[in-house]
């Protein structure tokens, strides 16, 4: 059986950090990085727990082989995709744990 995949795109409260994820299970990895599951993560470093971006795959093959692909880009690259689908920057998860 395969599994679906994501890949994401977490930043810090005045948005100047991104780090790109490769997840089978999304909901489950924002918490661990809001929640600072690693506390030796770069996310935990730098704070990253807003969740800017994300894409949904059908396999985790599919997923891994995009967060190869945006890693390779340019920060301006990164930061257009972002913005067109997000142009306020917005925490994409926010109400996602209201009921934890």
């Amino acid at each position: 059986m395969r599994r679906g995949g994501a890949v994401y795109i977490m930043t810090n409260k005045n948005r100047t950090v991104i780090y790109i994820g490769v997840t089978n299970d999304l909901v489950r990895r924002v918490y661990e990085h809001k929640t600072h599951y690693n506390k030796r993560s770069f996310t935990h470093r730098y704070n990253l727990v807003y969740l800017i971006y994300y894409e949904l795959f059908d396999s985790i093959e599919e997923a891994i082989l995009r967060e190869k692909q945006l890693k390779n880009w340019h920060r301006e690259w990164k930061w257009n995709l972002i913005k067109k689908y997000n142009p306020d920057l917005k925490d994409l998860s926010e109400g996602w744990y209201d009921d934890f």
